[in-house]
């Protein structure tokens, strides 16, 4: 998994960083002993390039000490304690909780973050329960509108709940336990005023569901915030005489969680890697964000430092638009089918016809059109003959695909339409006096004259094409320009090749007749091909990815170029590292700069796209998320993969 490209790397450079929740063992009222205990971890953690280490609420003295709180030997021991770990700490945020005696007489539950020798700031609890199992007001005042200097044994720092911790090039801030549970967390103006993490540490006793209920909780904040979340919560060794805590450690990034610890460990860790340039990417692009509300009271506390992060542990999907998960797999195609579904049936129903023409090849893209129209005509109680399904053989075709068609066509119960197109495109080249029989005119007339003829037969029945094309072939511009880059509809303009593979198998597997699935499966076998270059006996010539890279890789490299916003250097090392073993780091960087390149000069293909219907968070309709210059300059890109090299 690694080689020369990512050993000596730095993935901290590319926004990425570790954090790591802890719950250790506790001894109640004894905060020099505590002390100990996370300093051991702190020390461990930050060998391991962690940025972060969060500890949970009150963690220097326990969550559970009551009227102790209010005593000054406890008070006094828990200072000491924390100047003493302040002091032990280098350049990695460790963030421990215990109680803080205001000069003006009012005690604090608080947050303190310690780094680099001294106190960064304190941040107050600001929702102190006072219900149920909760007694918090009987000895903490709130933190709200506290902004005050302070010192503990010489070290001086701010209190203030509006604080933002700098970790490198991005920022963290601390809301602490019932924060999270009001109806307007903290979280939310510290993710508008730069906050691309928040920390929570937290008491939090189990309870039936509690626990799922947490999760959500966590999951959905970080989404709301489009942050990263990670929460620390107290542990069984907290005072067990009412409730009991089970130490549960989370940790989300906008709404998908990153890891979990189980409860009722005695000592526990949880370690994550965080994208912070994604996150800021997705703040970027939403304008709901963009226009939130800030509060211009928020200090930055810390000095810029350069984190390091020699190792990913973060799981990168080889295939980030398919589901891993069999059971959000299976209603992920539901979802996708109705929606491409709906969206023809609504353009039928608008252009007045009943009528669907579709191209068939014996490839993916249009199998799986023909799927899409084969449910319209079930869900709106249409006849067969609703559906024209054409096949045009020409110079390029195989024996195979033709075969193919005509099982898919059988095993749909559609009659098919054979119209061979070699006369025709011979005589069309003979008039333009072209001859050669192995470039782009050649290979592009057959394209044309294949679209030509659906759009004239659509007319003919007062129907409308079904376009085929899919999104990886769009963001390639790996279709011909007038010819199947148009269409009336196309169903397939938001579903990037890898998912049209996974869609066409799960619909073999879960909805196809039992012949039809042998014709589905036939088709999932066959070799990505244009099938534009004259055949040689009856076999297939032209196989697409041999030409154009792996469709694995460019849907890898189109969801981070256009989902998450990574630069191109960012983008190879993932695939370096999700792809490690399957492909060389040379083989990766030769296929990116294909995709660069084809991408920007391919453009003006997308700028003139036909509807069809967005079905997931990544599409390229010039309409709605995807608008950038047909003359946009790529040279600039590929000089950051030169100058890594």
């Amino acid at each position: 998994m690694y080689d020369r490209y990512t050993l000596g790397m730095n993935y901290a450079d590319h926004g990425y960083l570790r954090v790591a929740a802890i719950a250790p063992t506790l001894s109640l009222a004894s905060p020099t002993r505590n002390a100990e205990r996370i300093l051991a971890k702190y020390h461990l953690l930050e060998r391991g390039d962690c940025a972060v280490v969060l500890s949970p609420e009150l963690s220097l003295t326990g969550y559970s000490c009551e009227d102790l709180f209010l005593t000054a030997d406890l008070q006094r021991e828990s200072a000491r304690a924390l100047a003493d770990l302040a002091r032990e700490t280098d350049s990695t945020l460790l963030v421990v909780g215990a109680p803080l005696l205001l000069v003006d007489g009012r005690l604090v539950n608080a947050a303190f973050v310690l780094a680099n020798g001294g106190i960064l700031g304190a941040v107050p609890k600001c929702s102190n329960p006072n219900h149920a199992e909760f007694y918090e007001q009987r000895w903490f005042a709130s933190g709200t509108g506290i902004d005050v200097a302070h010192e503990i044994d010489g070290l001086e720092f701010r209190v203030s709940p509006k604080h933002l911790f700098r970790i490198g090039d991005t920022y963290c801030a601390v809301e602490i336990c019932e924060d999270l549970w009001m109806p307007q967390p903290p979280s939310a103006q510290h993710a508008l005023n730069g906050a691309t993490l928040i920390l929570n540490p937290s008491a939090s006793p189990e309870q039936v569901a509690k626990a799922e209920y947490r999760r959500d909780l966590v999951r959905m904040q970080s989404g709301a915030c489009i942050s990263a979340y990670l929460y620390a919560s107290s542990t069984v060794s907290e005072s067990t005489k009412d409730v009991v805590y089970g130490g549960h450690l989370l940790a989300a990034e906008n709404a998908t969680m990153l890891g979990e610890s189980d409860l009722f460990l005695h000592d526990a860790t949880l370690m994550v890697d965080i994208d912070w340039q994604r996150l800021r990417h997705e703040r970027t692009v939403s304008s709901t964000f963009r226009t939130g509300s800030r509060d211009d009271g928020y200090r930055i506390v810390g000095q810029p430092t350069r984190t390091v992060l020699k190792r990913l542990r973060r799981d990168v999907p080889k295939h980030p638009f398919v589901p891993d998960d069999e059971g959000t797999l299976e209603a992920r195609a539901q979802t996708i089918l109705k929606i491409q579904t709906q969206g023809l049936v609504k353009r039928l129903q608008s252009s007045a016809t009943k009528k669907m023409v579709i191209g068939l090849s014996g490839g993916l893209d249009s199998t799986l059109a023909l799927l899409v129209c084969m449910d319209v005509q079930r869900e709106m109680a249409w006849e067969p003959d609703t559906i024209l399904a054409v096949t045009m053989p020409g110079p390029g075709t195989s024996d195979h695909t033709r075969e193919s068609v005509a099982l898919i066509t059988e095993a749909a119960g559609l009659e098919l339409t054979d119209i061979p197109i070699r006369a025709a495109v011979e005589s069309h080249l003979s008039d333009i006096q072209h001859d050669i029989v192995d470039d782009v005119t050649y290979e592009n007339s057959q394209a044309r004259e294949r679209t030509q003829i659906l759009f004239d037969l659509a007319n003919k029945m007062n129907g409308i094409v079904v376009g085929t094309g899919d999104l990886s072939e769009l963001a390639l511009g790996w279709c011909t320009f007038n010819a199947d880059h148009m269409s009336s509809y196309n169903v397939n303009v938001g579903v990037p090749k890898t998912l049209v593979q996974y869609l066409t198998r799960w619909y073999a597997e879960h909805r196809a007749s039992s012949s039809l699935r042998q014709a589905l499966e036939r088709v999932l076998n066959t070799p990505i091909t244009p099938e534009l270059l004259p055949v040689s006996d009856g076999e297939i010539e032209q196989r697409t990815e041999e030409i154009i890279g792996p469709f694995e890789l460019h849907d890898f490299f189109l969801y981070h170029f256009l989902r998450t916003g990574a630069e191109v250097v960012k983008i190879r090392s993932l695939a370096v590292h999700a792809y490690g073993g399957i492909y060389e780091a040379k083989e990766i960087d030769r296929w990116l700069r294909v995709f660069i390149t084809r991408f920007h000069r391919q453009q003006f293909k997308r700028t003139t796209l036909p509807p069809g219907p967005k079905v997931g968070t990544v599409a390229l309709s010039p309409r709605g998320d995807w608008r950038m210059p047909d003359e946009a300059d790529w040279q600039q890109i590929l000089k950051g993969l030169d100058e890594f090299n």
